[in-house]
């Protein structure tokens, strides 16, 4: 028995999911490999240094980090960790809620972004957008939004 005849599948419809997934771990994995050798930063803490500073005040609640950066809670908590030794991100005790803390980003974290961002701006121009046509971009900015992939406007 073959998957597709199990689950339903086609032979395309298999074909173009491995497809979507390959090429979504070609393009993390060239973003992380550059952003490692250049900044020595990887993927996750500059996905979490850039949460923070389009947040209001460059701060956000871990839980809500967490869900922005598709991290465990303890995922995140271990990140947060090695980010604050390094001094690129603050904690703070949230006000109203004395369990809660807020991850904060600092003027080095802050810093250390705007070094890298570049990188991560050519690896995405490189290993992504230059691959494809005109009208292509909206195209799949469609697809991806009947798949609820994404939350932005």
């Amino acid at each position: 028995m073959t998957l597709q005849r199990d689950e339903g599948l086609t032979t395309e419809e298999l074909t173009v999911w491995r497809m979507l997934q390959r090429a979504q771990v070609h393009i993390t994995r060239h973003l992380e490999t550059e952003l490692l050798v250049a900044h020595c930063l990887p993927l996750a803490s500059y996905d979490v240094l850039t949460q923070l500073s389009e947040a209001p005040g460059r701060r956000l609640r871990m839980n809500d980090l967490a869900g922005r950066v598709l991290l465990s809670r303890s995922g995140l908590t271990r990140l947060i960790d090695r980010l604050q030794r390094d001094g690129l991100v603050g904690r703070e005790a949230c006000a109203s809620d004395a369990r809660g803390l807020f991850a904060v980003l600092t003027d080095r974290g802050a810093a250390r972004l705007a070094e890298a961002t570049p990188t991560y701006l050519r690896g995405i121009r490189s290993e992504f957008l230059d691959r494809l046509g005109s009208g292509e971009i909206s195209l799949i900015r469609e697809m991806l939004a009947k798949l609820a992939i994404t939350d932005a406007p």
